[in-house]
Formats: structure tokens, C-alpha cells, sequence
């Protein structure tokens, strides 16, 4: 537990934007084997796709107020 603690401050101090669920979730991955390095693709890929997703809904909801 006393590692978990100290592996969330480094989390926050490395502003990851993990919170306490995500990072057992990746610790969990971690001790089944899955490479932390695909773990932050992965992280990573999903962050730039919710990214991507909100321009767009963000430009469409633009455009319709252009055509009211």
C-alpha cells in the first residue's frame, strides 16, 4: 500500500493525469506482463482520440450554429 502511495505522488508530480484507478489498473497490467511501454501507446492513443473527437464535435456544433 505504502507503494501505491508513493507511486501515485510520482504519478502526480510527472502530472501523468492518471488518478488512483487508473494507475492500479496499470500497475495490474504491469504484474500480468504487458509492457509499460505499451501501456502509454495505448494511454496515449486514447487522450489524442478523445482530443480528436471533441475538435470535431466542437466544429460541428460551430458550423450548425453558423447555418441557424
Amino acid at each position: 500500500r505504502e507503494m501505491f502511495k508513493i507511486l501515485l505522488e510520482i504519478s502526480k508530480l510527472l502530472n501523468t493525469g492518471l488518478d488512483a484507478e487508473s494507475l492500479t489498473y496499470c500497475i495490474r497490467l504491469c504484474e500480468r506482463g504487458v509492457s509499460p511501454e505499451g501501456i502509454a501507446k495505448v494511454i496515449i492513443d486514447m487522450r489524442n482520440d478523445v482530443k480528436a473527437y471533441k475538435r470535431q464535435v466542437a466544429e460541428s456544433k460551430g458550423a450548425a450554429a453558423k447555418e441557424s
